[in-house]
């Protein structure tokens, strides 16, 4: 088998390798993209996703062709025969920019724009059951929200009804209602989120055509928000004296995923649609690159398109990524990705 050298060095000169010396910026970028079976519904953005029992829920997102460009259609993805099959639709309205997280038995969708209004509601989904409950409506209806599970609650902010948004709520399943937690990041829809080790992290976004770089972390043990490196070109000439680049983390619209102890963000948009990956250290608190999307996995091979608006989960040791739009086309592919895998 030949080592496709020319990707890694591609993909280093093009983005550099985030940490705290840029001396340390020769390790090896690692990382290989799959290719997964074809979403089983239309080709969609604006899409959600959530995982329960090593399986993955996905659903919803628009196409722009239908009435409202919003679909309720829903689909499970199970890994370990590699297939889509489809659920219970959402009874609620179609949507896109919607939002979703799960604990160890439901999965929780709500808030996003139907075409013609921003939302506020949100169900509960059963798989045992195959059946949707609708649940206490977000305290404030938006799209562009961001969520992230914690200690097995769930948590959802940030967003856009008319501005950004940077407030933060915890849901109470037992007593079905939400509570503010607040939230010191600054304003921001199409945020990311992921959680290591039952503590949420949220990120990237825009609001009022930046790109905010400030990098935030929820623990719900101590209810307290804490910030860390922000996504920055930073010199040693520091009074901290340390010495990174992460300026080309912050975009937007991102796919998110957490394997093991690290968590990883992957293409969006940034003014153009993004084609890298990174993968985020919560011990060290650094960034690295990792293989590009776009990149080949073997030897003769091609990646996936680059794109915004998709999904992303994790299942297992794997990070998965799919659907989304390039900017004029919308997609219904899914990528798998080993994080420590070499390309080969």
């Amino acid at each position: 088998m030949k080592k496709i050298f020319s990707v890694v060095l591609l993909a280093l000169a093009t983005l550099g390798l985030g940490s705290c010396k840029k001396s340390d910026d020769t390790a090896a970028v690692t990382g290989v993209w799959t290719r997964q079976a074809y979403f089983s519904g239309l080709a969609r953005s604006g899409a959600v996703a959530f995982t329960i029992n090593g399986k993955a829920y996905a659903g919803l997102g628009q196409n722009g062709i239908d009435t409202l460009g919003a679909f309720k259609d829903f689909y499970t993805f199970n890994p370990a025969v590699n297939s889509w099959t489809p659920v219970a639709r959402f009874p609620g309205k179609g949507r896109y920019f919607a939002t979703a997280f799960s604990d160890s038995q439901y999965g929780y969708v709500g808030t996003g724009y139907d075409g013609l209004n921003y939302l506020a509601d949100f169900w509960r989904y059963d798989p045992a059951a195959n059946k949707w409950t609708r649940i206490a409506d977000f305290p404030a209806a938006r799209y562009g929200a961001v969520a992230f599970t914690a200690k097995n609650t769930g948590y959802v902010g940030t967003g856009y009804n008319g501005s950004a948004q940077n407030d933060f709520y915890q849901y109470n399943a037992t007593a079905n209602t939400w509570t503010s937690i607040g939230y010191p990041g600054a304003k921001r829809q199409g945020a990311s989120a992921f959680t290591i080790n039952d503590i949420g992290y949220v990120m990237l976004g825009t609001a009022n055509a930046a790109y905010p770089v400030d990098v935030y972390s929820y623990d719900p043990a101590a209810n307290k928000w804490t910030q860390h490196r922000d996504l920055i070109l930073h010199s040693a000439s520091s009074t901290d004296g340390l010495d990174y680049d992460y300026h080309l983390v912050p975009r937007t619209n991102a796919s998110t995923f957490t394997v093991g102890a690290m968590g990883y963000i992957a293409l969006g948009s940034n003014g153009a649609v993004e084609t890298d990956c990174w993968a985020y250290d919560p011990s060290v608190d650094t960034w690295t690159v990792k293989t590009a999307f776009t990149a080949a996995t073997t030897s003769g091979g091609s990646g996936g398109a680059a794109r915004t608006n998709g999904i992303g989960f994790g299942i297992g040791s794997l990070g998965y990524v799919g659907l989304g739009t390039n900017g004029t086309t919308r997609i219904d592919d899914l990528y798998q990705f080993d994080p420590n895998a070499v390309i080969q």
